[in-house]
């Protein structure tokens, strides 16, 4: 990522100043770094500045990245004109004016939240790897919407190269976890879910896919019909979604060994060739479910003002373990005198997210942007609060 190294030097001044199109807006500080709070070209985010010696290494923060990274060197540079330091190394030239590549495909999470609406058919794969599958399902439905779950990057990018080849107007990748992305689609509204050849977890079973949890909200935003396919080639995952079946008995379930798809991967290939058993499991929708709404309120209620005593003696030094979810109180910045800076660590184990909020006397918001409005994080939320009202003693 890009950085610069200077010679160690005061703060830069804050009021007002604005350099090449960046806007710096306060400096956070903590005993062991500095966060720079910084606007450019309609994006905040901040650059940590960390002590090296008798040297100042300045980067991007890692929690605020923003892209294209065009304009974190905007920032980098900025800061290494205003700061009127030495640099002793820099690989932030902005002098590559290479185009980013169109990636109209690929959606952030924020997209299914806020945007996304059709009323064709969707089916969502989750763990398309090469995405040979779904490709060949997106080519032979064209009026469907498939939407493609996966947390492996080149994976992703070999996918979209195909996309791209073959022309294929109906498919969406989303990078990221499965098991909370489903909160995001309606009832009712999918007809079929694949989950083809899943990592088996043979040692961590709690991070497979499959559980009465996914099951449940899969069966949730399912037609009635519609269908959740399982295909794996590991007898211990198959034992193991047998004994999924057997807390849902009401459900109509087919298991088939061995059967041909119309497509295979060239791992499913090679498996075949070697002897090895691959199993299909089927669970079908059977009724109608209700409507979810999406709680996207993350406003704060804090009664009293908050002063650095307060929070440094009061907000819990270990995370808070709840059912489902957890919050981490990580570190504390001084802005001034009223006004702080916590960096934390919210929500689901399988998919934690680090925020910061910022803390003026009795108001308090997150920085950049609101947490994506999944149900562990609302209950982190509602945590994190409580927490911070506690702390004011």
């Amino acid at each position: 990522m890009p950085h610069i190294l200077t010679r160690k030097h005061k703060d830069i001044e804050i009021t007002n100043n604005v350099i090449d199109g960046v806007k710096f807006n306060y400096i956070a500080h903590s005993t062991y770094e500095d966060k720079i709070c910084v606007s450019c070209e309609g994006k905040n985010f901040f650059l940590t500045k960390l002590t090296k010696e008798d040297n100042h290494l300045i980067k991007i923060d890692s929690s605020t990245r923003v892209t294209p990274i065009k304009i974190v060197k905007q920032a980098l540079n900025a800061y290494a004109k205003i700061c009127g330091a030495e640099v002793l190394f820099s690989n932030a030239s902005n002098d590559n004016n290479r185009l980013e590549p169109k990636k109209e495909y690929l959606k952030e999470i924020t997209y299914f939240v806020d945007e996304f609406s059709t009323t064709k058919d969707i089916c969502v794969e989750v763990g398309f790897g090469s995405g040979r599958h779904m490709l060949y399902q997106a080519e032979q439905n064209p009026d469907t919407i498939y939407i493609g779950l996966e947390i492996h990057t080149p994976s992703i990018e070999q996918m979209l190269k195909q996309v791209k080849i073959k022309d294929i107007k109906n498919v969406y990748a989303v990078n990221y976890d499965a098991r909370l992305f489903l909160e995001f689609l309606q009832s009712n509204s999918v007809s079929q879910v694949f989950v083809h050849f899943p990592v088996p977890w043979d040692k961590k079973p709690h991070r497979r896919v499959m559980s009465d949890e996914f099951i449940e909200e899969c069966m949730r935003v399912l037609k009635v019909d519609g269908s959740l396919e399982l295909r794996t080639d590991s007898p211990n995952y198959f034992e193991y979604n047998e004994e999924l079946l057997t807390h849902f008995p009401s459900y109509k379930s087919i298991i088939v060994k061995n059967q041909d798809l119309a497509i295979s991967s060239k791992y499913e290939d090679r498996w075949k060739k070697q002897g090895k058993d691959i199993w299909d499991v089927t669970i079908y929708s059977k009724d109608e479910s209700s409507d979810i709404i999406i709680n996207k309120d993350f406003s704060f209620d804090i009664k009293n003002n908050i002063s650095q005593e307060n929070l440094e003696n009061n907000l819990p030094q270990k995370p808070v373990v709840k059912d489902g979810y957890f919050v981490h109180m990580e570190h504390l910045y001084v802005i001034n005198n009223n006004k702080f800076l916590l960096h934390l660590t919210m929500g689901s184990f399988n998919k934690p997210l680090a925020k910061y909020v910022v803390i003026e006397n009795s108001q308090a918001n997150y920085f950049q942007s609101n947490p994506i409005p999944t149900s562990a994080n609302q209950d982190a939320h509602k945590l994190i609060n409580e927490l911070l009202n506690k702390a004011i003693v």
